[in-house]
């Protein structure tokens, strides 16, 4: 059943499949591997495929949260709501907040490679130009900018040919790599154990970039309001998105330590992926992959400018932001407000990053300030699902387990990424990572004072009825939610 609460998203926009193909596209294949990949072997050397192993087992947790949260409270807020409602207002504002802010960061960050991807394709030597690379990468964003603004269905439609024309070229190089000859190492089963890590304090540093490869999946969450059957396919679809991004990411690390020096890999810091291509397909291969990561990063800003404004739509809504963040256009049913507000802020950005360095500079500090950001907001989703369903984990193994075992670990594990990884990373990613959450209190602050009903909460709890309808002024009320029971069926 999809849940209209009469807040004017466009309902029953997306099925099933559009949801998995969100999901997958959120976590951006192409460009996570391509853009991170030199950051996380700089890290973790030999280790990279560990650290992506062993990041994915508590991500799966994360990802369970988010199924089992949804089932019970469907909001474009997601986690924002989620958080609020289970353990605090204010952290849950902060869950949200810490959304807002990594996906703001990432438009700038990932919109640079989108222009570098374009401008490779014609001239590498254009391609290190990070003024023309601004440009043309602002150019891509403005056009998914529209593309969001003209509705679900537009957005989604636009996902399926980049994201389908993307893992079509990302398999044939997966099976290309496995028959390839030759290489810098040859394949060792350490790679995936914990010797190649140096100390705990590697390994949480390799996780935290691992964190930044997976995110965006949940994406699923924030269109849950637009999505038929919602309850069940948001969830369904975030953990069928994990799963599938999880094998690329280890198939093509791997390839990577396999194939590639560590010079090669340090001297294409921002695109790991076209010298692979060039290495297992000569002549072709590079510029294909090229095309890859290319449409990647650009259906990941689509996915990316969903999820910040749906967060800013509901915020807007529940007046913990400015209220005129919650309108909804008219024609597309979409937060044109949030949508306008955020495409400013971004390309005033995009103007700002030109003074700072290097497409490869600016990723690297970039990708580490997200990742404290996204074990922030999913360690709270992890804890929020262990408190709304605590009454019920006991009734079965599978309960526990599923609902809350293995969320709780997750949650533990982000937070411990993100306390220990604090102690090696460079001072501009922690003043990126930390400053932006911390900046959020001032408007938290502010609405909180001013009275907001999301800061006096209805408690979310899953052994009763835990979601109503919310009917804004002169509007007809839509049927109710009730839920009774643990949600087993992923």
């Amino acid at each position: 059943m999809s849940i209209n609460r009469g807040r004017g998203l466009q309902a029953n926009a997306l099925g099933t499949f559009d949801t998995v193909v969100m999901a997958v596209a959120g976590s951006a294949p192409a460009y996570s591997i391509a853009a991170t990949t030199a950051v996380l072997v700089g890290a973790v050397g030999l280790a990279s495929p560990a650290a992506l192993l062993y990041c994915a087992i508590p991500m799966l947790g994360i990802a369970l949260a988010f199924s089992y949260l949804s089932r019970i409270d469907v909001n474009a807020g997601a986690s924002y709501s989620w958080v609020g409602r289970t353990l605090h207002p204010f952290l849950g504002f902060v869950s949200g907040w810490a959304l807002v802010i990594s996906a703001t960061i990432f438009m700038v960050a990932g919109s640079l490679p989108a222009g570098s991807m374009t401008l490779s394709l014609f001239d590498q030597g254009l391609a290190d130009n990070t003024a023309l690379s601004t440009v043309v990468g602002a150019a891509w964003f403005v056009l998914m900018l529209l593309v969001v603004l003209g509705g679900a269905r537009l957005t989604v439609r636009a996902q399926l040919i980049m994201s389908g024309v993307e893992l079509a070229i990302l398999a044939l190089f997966a099976v290309l790599a496995l028959f390839h000859t030759g290489g810098a190492h040859a394949f060792d089963w350490s790679w995936l154990g914990f010797s190649h890590f140096d100390g705990m304090q590697g390994f949480a540093s390799g996780a935290l970039i691992a964190a930044f490869y997976y995110w965006g999946w949940d994406v699923t969450s924030n269109l849950s309001e637009e999505t038929r059957n919602s309850r069940r396919t948001t969830g369904l679809a975030g953990l069928i998105g994990v799963g599938i991004v999880f094998l690329l990411f280890e198939v093509f690390t791997i390839a990577v330590n396999v194939i590639l020096t560590s010079k090669q890999i340090d001297d294409n810091n921002a695109n790991v992926l076209a010298v692979l291509g060039d290495e297992v397909l000569p002549g072709w291969g590079g510029k294909l992959l090229i095309v890859a990561v290319m449409l990647s990063t650009i259906a990941t800003l689509e996915t990316t400018l969903i999820q910040v404004t749906r967060s800013l739509f509901a915020m807007g809504r529940d007046r913990t932001m400015p209220s005129a963040l919650g309108r909804v256009h008219r024609r597309w049913n979409t937060p044109w407000v949030a949508i306008v507000v955020v495409g400013a802020v971004a390309l005033a950005m995009f103007i700002a990053s030109n003074a700072l360095g290097s497409v490869g500079d600016i990723l690297s500090d970039a990708i580490s300030a997200i990742g404290l950001q996204i074990a922030v907001y999913y360690g709270l989703t992890g804890l929020a699902v262990v408190v709304a369903y605590r009454k019920m984990l006991l009734k079965s193994p599978t309960d526990f387990l599923l609902g809350g075992l293995w969320p709780l670990l997750g949650a533990l594990f982000m937070f411990w990424i993100f306390v220990e990884s604090l102690g090696d990373l460079s001072t501009a990613a922690i003043s990126i990572g930390v400053g932006g959450l911390a900046v959020g209190l001032v408007p938290m602050l502010w609405y909180w004072r001013k009275g907001s009903d999301y800061y006096r909460p209805a408690r979310l709890d899953a052994s009763r009825t835990v979601a109503t309808d919310w009917v804004p002024d002169g509007a007809a009320a839509g049927p109710s939610l009730v839920h009774e029971g643990l949600p087993t069926d992923f």
